[in-house]
């Protein structure tokens, strides 16, 4: 029994010594992990994949011990470059994310953009696209901080490679074209030759195959002079591609045959068929090892015969094994401590960003709101004073302007709404609006509206309205025409000189339901390819130079994306540089026999205004506006109802107290108090009032208020005159005309 002791003391002093002695000598132990890193990596360039995870096994048993976390998260990094390679993607992403969320505890910023780097590639290997893209500019970002300009163009011929599979050629061209520049600048001759072979393969996906051949020998030129076997043999593979499309046959062969040569050599080098394979073949040489040591031991104890000897190497072996098992689920307890801690952080972090975030939206949703009240005030008295000048019999010629300036005081409203709310366009939170009108005559008040613009860039505007369709639709009438107008404006806009062609014709009818498509054709300045595939994003123009030379705010085509959208269409868009530009759009829209005005005619009011009695009659309207004070009087003078005007709600509530009204018109933001409060107050002493919110805030927003200061209805503004009268009318429809004796 003691010799057991004094063994087991022997060994656990030889072991506590090997391990103080690493311990205590940290350069030590980093140049033992170093070395096992770089041993794996040299490893993995031969193509010896298992002893480079043997390798790295090793180093990460090193690195955990000396708790150095840097070393760690690169051998879980390699880890998974590794797995990758041998067709193990599930496991490559869980190695990748214990790389990734080291690196990111650390600041280990260059490891982290090449972690970054070949999650993008795993992604790309598991035809996951769009995740791919997300690592790569994760990546990129990581390398254009730390200036590591290699990683950078090795990362961009990546993203390149992607944006093939996706098939967005031209942007794959851009990419590879970055990857190139970098390349060259700082003769990265390896990325330069992948990059260019790569440029061919784009080239020739746009049907450019003779800049595609030429680019492909350069590359092929700088992979001999460098032996870059793996690029050249693609590079073979490619020419055979390239000349083939061309109808050199003989040159194809040769080039191919040169692929299959090569190739077959490649394959004699790696020695490895399948991740099956290896995985066996690294298990097996992991059970040898453990067998002859375990051979030795028995040789030993065999030539000494001596079973004491076996039985204390076999208790040993135990204790150790339960050693190991006792530390292992010690590290264990303790990494859970840690991501436990680290997870109550992310989460305090969280709840502080989510505050921040719904301070910012509640901030947003107060300008918005005050911003659309300034703008929708002088719109107001802009198309107030449009109707009440149609109705007081102006000369003929004045008729049309003033139709115009309606016209253009309507769409000016409804395009400001669509600004302030581009959130909700893009959303699809925008309510579609149906209602009779005649698209024929509604195009030719359009083209009339913008007709001074085009006059003013000499151009001509032709409209061909397909003879065989219905004029009169049912649909969303503001929305179509607010996409006209932004895309003829847009017409007018680039286009000097020149010529603007609007056609509407059907591609298809099923029912009463037609798909109409609309081009608007011009001969202007046209848009570059790489300038189109972002030209319908927020904020987004042709250019600097051409955002100062024609203005614009860059919202116009999001806007018409997304208002198409919520009609269930698409949009197009073919342009060459100074050739010219056509959108072209697709849209159902519903015939219908009814005339335009017809079904408003009965909507307005539905009984007979003819029977109320509007004798006695009293509307106080609140309102600060002079303007619109004015405005607001003379509609309801028409309208043969008499009014008192107050301009702030102290006074109003004083009104209502001393004098008896059937209907207030309440306005919201007032000088004093607000119409809201103003309202609260009078609820408190008279439940039955009738009192209409004549705002103009933005309603979805101030509902809930509205409903709760006890409104009872609410009419924005600017409003439809009709509209106005229908809710009028309507809450006077109780005061009936007393019936005349006989």
């Amino acid at each position: 029994m003691k010799s057991y002791i004094y063994i087991l003391i022997l060994l656990f002093s030889l072991s506590t010594m090997g391990q103080t002695t690493i311990e205590n000598d940290p350069e030590l132990a980093q140049n033992n992990i170093s070395y096992r890193i770089a041993e794996s990596q040299a490893e993995l360039e031969n193509f010896n994949y298992f002893k480079a995870q043997k390798n790295l096994d090793e180093a990460l048993k090193l690195a955990e011990d000396a708790d150095n976390k840097k070393s760690i998260g690169v051998i879980y990094a390699i880890k998974g470059r590794i797995q990758l390679i041998i067709g193990e993607k599930d496991k490559a992403v869980k190695s990748l994310n214990k790389a990734i969320e080291i690196q990111r505890i650390i600041n280990d910023n260059k490891n982290l953009g090449i972690s970054y780097k070949t999650f993008g590639d795993v992604y790309l290997a598991k035809n996951d696209y769009y995740s791919a893209l997300d690592s790569y500019t994760a990546a990129k970002s990581k390398f254009e901080e730390e200036e590591l300009n290699e990683y950078l163009a090795e990362t961009l011929l990546q993203e390149s490679k992607t944006y093939v599979q996706l098939k967005n050629y031209t942007k794959a061209r851009d990419v590879i074209e970055q990857s190139i520049a970098i390349a060259k600048n700082y003769k990265y001759q390896k990325i330069l030759s992948n990059a260019l072979l790569n440029q061919a393969k784009i080239y020739e996906k746009l049907n450019n195959d003779q800049k595609a051949l030429n680019i492909a020998h350069e590359s092929i030129q700088i992979a001999k002079t460098n032996n870059f076997t793996s690029i050249l043999n693609e590079g073979y593979f490619v020419l055979s591609s390239l000349y083939k499309n061309i109808d050199n046959f003989k040159t194809s062969r040769e080039y191919l045959s040169a692929y299959v040569a090569l190739s077959d050599s490649i394959r004699s080098l790696t020695r490895i068929n399948s991740s099956r394979d290896l995985e066996a073949q690294y298990l097996l040489s992991e059970e040898i090892e453990k067998n002859k040591l375990a051979l030795e031991k028995l040789e030993k104890a065999e030539d000494s015969n001596n079973l004491q000897t076996l039985t204390s190497i076999l208790s040993v072996a135990l204790i150790t094994i339960l050693s190991l098992l006792t530390l292992s689920l010690y590290k264990n307890n303790n990494i859970r401590l840690k991501t436990n801690n680290m997870l109550h952080k992310k989460n305090a972090e969280l709840i502080v960003a989510k505050e921040k975030a719904e301070l910012a939206s509640k901030t947003k949703a107060n300008f918005l709101s005050t911003v659309t009240h300034e703008l929708r005030t002088p719109l107001y008295a802009v198309t107030g004073l449009s109707n009440m000048l149609l109705d007081e019999n102006p000369k003929p010629e004045q008729v049309q302007h003033l139709k115009s300036l309606k016209f253009s005081g309507d769409y000016l409203l409804t395009f400001i709404n669509d600004i302030l709310q581009i959130n909700k366009i893009e959303a699809n939170k925008v309510d579609l609006e149906p209602e009779v009108f005649n698209l024929n005559k509604k195009i030719n008040n359009i083209i009339l509206a913008l007709n001074n613009s085009a006059q003013d860039n000499n151009v001509k505007i032709h409209f061909e309205y397909d003879k065989n369709l219905p004029e009169n639709f049912i649909a969303d009438q503001i929305k179509i025409s607010q996409i006209l107008i932004n895309l003829v404006g847009n017409s007018i806009k680039f286009t000097k000189d020149g010529d603007i062609w609007i056609r509407v014709y059907k591609i298809e009818e099923a029912g009463k339901v037609f798909t109409l498509r609309f081009e608007i054709e011009d001969n202007g300045i046209g848009i570059s390819q790489e300038k189109q595939d972002h030209m319908f994003e927020s904020f987004s123009q042709g250019s600097i130079q051409i955002n100062r030379k024609y203005g614009g705010t860059g919202l116009g085509l999001s806007i018409v994306k997304g208002l198409i959208d919520i009609l269930k269409g698409k949009i197009y868009v073919k342009s060459e540089l100074e050739v010219g530009t056509t959108f072209y759009f697709e849209i159902p829209l519903e015939k219908t026999n009814i005339e335009e005005g017809e079904e408003n005619k009965v909507a307005y009011f539905e009984g007979n205004k003819e029977d109320i009695d509007l004798t006695n009659v009293k509307i106080l309207v609140v309102e600060d506006n002079k303007i619109n004070q004015m405005i607001t009087k003379k509609i309801l003078t028409k309208m043969e109802l008499k009014c008192d005007i107050v301009d702030n709600g102290e006074d109003a509530v004083e009104q209502i107290k001393a004098n008896t009204y059937d209907i207030i018109l309440m306005d919201i933001h007032m000088p004093g108090i607000s119409g809201i409060e103003a309202t609260k107050i009078v609820r408190s002493f008279d439940k039955e009032l009738t009192i209409f919110a004549l705002t103009a805030v933005t309603i979805e927003d101030k509902m809930h208020e509205f409903e709760e200061a006890g409104f009872t209805d609410i009419i924005p503004k600017p409003f439809k005159q009709e509209e106005f009268e229908k809710k009028l009318y309507n809450a006077l429809a109780g005061k009936k005309k007393p019936t005349p004796s006989a």
